[in-house]
């Protein structure tokens, strides 16, 4: 218990940060029309290529006898691939509805 209180005690100033960032995410994602909501999530899901840095670094500082690191940079690969391969094709899908159709019977 007093290890835990040590720790609080040096980081109290984090956890007020960490405290406030979730206040103010829950408040703007709230306030986020539904109209605008699949238009900023397929940004913010192109920009987690930043997952994708992270999980590269991960790897390449790995030991090679070191799994857990190996396992959870391979899946942060992975899923952080996917989702910002979802995210480019959410917004390519999203913004060909807004291209012109041709007129006439040309497709």
């Amino acid at each position: 218990m007093e290890q835990i209180l040590s720790f609080i005690g040096n980081n109290i100033t984090y956890i007020y940060l960490i405290g406030l960032m979730i206040f103010v995410g829950i408040e703007l994602i709230s306030h986020v029309p539904s109209v605008l909501h699949t238009p900023l999530m397929s940004g913010a899901n192109a920009i987690h290529g930043v997952v994708l840095i992270g999980a590269i670094i991960v790897l390449g500082k790995a030991e090679a006898t070191d799994y857990f690191s190996i396992v959870v940079g391979f899946v942060g690969v992975f899923v952080g691939t996917l989702n910002v391969i979802g995210g480019f094709v959410v917004t390519d899908r999203m913004l060909e509805m807004f291209k012109k159709k041709p007129k006439g019977g040309n497709k």
